[in-house]
């Protein structure tokens, strides 16, 4: 028995599958299902929600949370599990899905899809033009920012519980605000 090729799949494809409650993102032509999320990853979304709808709402921007499926390309599809739309975007607000790349970016990192969220979608977001990615790192309780410069990722710098950092697009972010408490 040989190895089949993973069947590609396009984002029109994808994007008209039947509605399931599993969480599918399309990357680069594969569909990968990227499991249930844990009762602390829910804590640490909501939470990071909350504060990026408050500083999003001063700039009238739009904010939105997964699932809502972002279509990066032809290929791509995925559900970042925060997301800021500031007015000067060039990402397009349709009435399904956002089309291009948000301004921010923010993964909940669980230990079943961090591998991902460093890697393939890192790339992802940096090709596409996301202004900036935060990775909120709920084992270690720190949070990751980079900012897009020349199209590149540059780290800002990583924060821990007790610090401030100044987001490029938003303003003060204190990092208390982001991290889920433990649960259980």
């Amino acid at each position: 028995m040989t190895d089949q090729p993973a069947l590609r799949v396009s984002a029109a494809e994808f994007l008209t599958r039947p509605e399931s409650n599993r969480l599918m993102q399309l990357i680069e032509g594969e569909i990968i299902d990227m499991g249930s999320p844990s009762p602390d990853h829910q804590v640490t979304v909501y939470r990071t929600a909350r504060t990026v709808e408050e500083l999003v709402a001063a700039l009238e921007g739009n904010f939105f949370l997964a699932p809502l499926d972002v279509e990066l390309d032809d290929g791509t599809v995925v559900q970042p599990d925060v997301m800021a739309v500031l007015p000067s975007s060039k990402c397009m607000i349709a009435e399904n899905r956002l089309i291009g790349a948000p301004d921010l970016v923010v993964e909940a990192l669980s230990a079943s899809t961090a591998h991902i969220d460093r890697g393939c979608k890192f790339h992802l977001y940096e090709r596409h033009g996301v202004r900036e990615y935060w990775m909120i790192d709920l084992a270690n309780a720190l949070v990751d920012v980079w900012v897009l410069k020349d199209g590149r990722f540059v780290l800002m710098d990583v924060y821990g519980s007790g610090e401030t950092f100044h987001s490029p697009l938003l303003g003060a972010v204190v990092v208390d605000r982001l991290l889920g408490r433990k649960l259980g």
